[in-house]
Order: C-alpha cells, then sequence, then structure tokens
C-alpha cells in the first residue's frame, strides 16, 4: 500500500481512534463537519462524491480493499491501516467490514428547489430517516427537508439505512419547518400534510410540485405545520390496522407522487 502515507495504529487507546469513536457523538459531528462511513458501498459512494477524507483499513484485509485504497490515494485522502481490535473499536457494526473512512459532511444547500420534497416533521427513528431519504434519492425526489426532532442522518443506523443516498440526496436541516415550508408554498409548491383522518391520498395527492410532510411515529404532524398545508391526506386504511410505519407510508407515497410524471 504505497503512494499514500499511510498512519498504521494497533492501540485502540491511541488518540486518533479516539477521534474517531467521538464521532458517534452527533454534536462532535457537527463541530468537526464529519461522520465516519462504515462498509465498501459508503466507502465507495464518499469517494464518489468527492468527500472521502481518510480511509481507514483492516490491516488483515489491505489486499481485498487495494481497488479502493488506489482510488482514495488518487483524491488524496489520508490512511489508517488498523488492527482488527481497533477496527472494532472504531466500528458501529455488529460485524465490521473491514473498511471505513471519516467523510465530510455535505454542505446544506440555501434553498431546496426541484419538483418534489419531502420533509420530516419529527420523525425520531434513524432507521425511518435514512430510508425515506434512500426511498426519495430512488424515485427521483430533489430534497429532504429535516425539521427539529428528527434522528440524526449521520448517525450509524441512519446512515446504513440510506445505503449511500445521503451523498446524492441534497438535504437541509430546517430549525423552523413551518416557516420553511410557508417560504417553499410561496415559491408554488403545495404541501401535503399526512394525517390520521385526512383525505383519500390517492385521490388528493397533488400532481404539480410538491413537499410530502411526514410526521413524527408517535405524534403524527405537529399542528403548526397543519397549519401551513395546502392538502391533508392519509392513505385508505381497508384492513384493521389503524396506522403505517413511517418509513412504509412514506415509500408508499413517494412514489404515487412519482407516477405522475
Amino acid at each position: 500500500m504505497s503512494g499514500m502515507p499511510w498512519k498504521e495504529i494497533r492501540s485502540a487507546h491511541n488518540p486518533a481512534v479516539q477521534a474517531l469513536r467521538a464521532l458517534r457523538e452527533a454534536r462532535t459531528r457537527r463541530e468537526a463537519g464529519l461522520f465516519l462511513a462504515e462498509g465498501a458501498k459508503m466507502v465507495g459512494e464518499a469517494l464518489e462524491a468527492g468527500l472521502c477524507r481518510t480511509l481507514i483499513v483492516e490491516d488483515t484485509r489491505r489486499e481485498e480493499y487495494a481497488a479502493l485504497s488506489a482510488r482514495a490515494e488518487a483524491a488524496g485522502c489520508g490512511g489508517m491501516l488498523v488492527s482488527g481490535a481497533v477496527m472494532r473499536a472504531v466500528s458501529e457494526a455488529k460485524t465490521p467490514q473491514g473498511i471505513a473512512c471519516t467523510a465530510a459532511i455535505p454542505d446544506e444547500p440555501a434553498t431546496l428547489c426541484g419538483r418534489w420534497i419531502v420533509a420530516l416533521d419529527g420523525v425520531q427513528d434513524p432507521g425511518n430517516v435514512g430510508t425515506i431519504v434512500r426511498t426519495a434519492d430512488a424515485a427521483g425526489f430533489e430534497g429532504v427537508l429535516l425539521g427539529t426532532g428528527c434522528a440524526d442522518l449521520y448517525g450509524a443506523k441512519a446512515l446504513r439505512a440510506t445505503m449511500g443516498s445521503v451523498f446524492r440526496v441534497p438535504v437541509k436541516r430546517a430549525g423552523n419547518l413551518e416557516r420553511e415550508l410557508e417560504e417553499m408554498k410561496a415559491r408554488g409548491y403545495a404541501v401535503a400534510a399526512t394525517e390520521l383522518g385526512g383525505d383519500d391520498f390517492y385521490a388528493g395527492c397533488p400532481r404539480t410540485r410538491a413537499v410530502l410532510v411526514i410526521g413524527s411515529e408517535g405524534h403524527g404532524v405537529s399542528s403548526a405545520v397543519r397549519r401551513v398545508a395546502t392538502h391533508h391526506l392519509a392513505l385508505p386504511m381497508r384492513g384493521g390496522a389503524e396506522s403505517l410505519n413511517a418509513a412504509v407510508a412514506a415509500g408508499i407515497m413517494i412514489y404515487e407522487m412519482a407516477r405522475s410524471v
């Protein structure tokens, strides 16, 4: 593994390892502007996006990841060659893949544009947040608004659920979601709030530029956001279930909106 300046680390007590472990905390990630991307797919996506900063490879698997290491070297990344114990100390995965990287948190856009945007209003489960971002990416949505109270997109569980979509979908954090939605409404967007007792989603789904708002798992869309909405919609429940998982419901509605092309 010549060419790239590799730092060999064999102790989990090394300060560099402690700095990597500190990225498990949202506050540290925000202050550093970095997060830890684990696994070959996420590392590849970080390299593709030009956001990989330091590649971390388990020493016994360096030949396996020679191609990714070459890409990282070409991109000017730093490198850490670590023992299995160090990789396990750094990783939050049950079975680490032997490769990870620090990646720069993508710059937030000042304004989200495009035909379809999804907004999350207090979605607390990181798996749901990541899955919705991934689904939005797959369906061709052009941005995600994250309201206060949402799980951090750059935590390990949310990142795993995005499967790399975090590097492709513009994401903006909204300190005041209702104000952001008011501004988007003023720019001609429909604002579709999903809520129990709302109108039939399939009949009322907006076919113009629209923001789809997904509410929290326990309380749904907040009253302040509901007041901003131009549409109040719900998926019809023809069976005995009273509600759907937030990410499942979002997936159905995202694809129905995308079908209107």
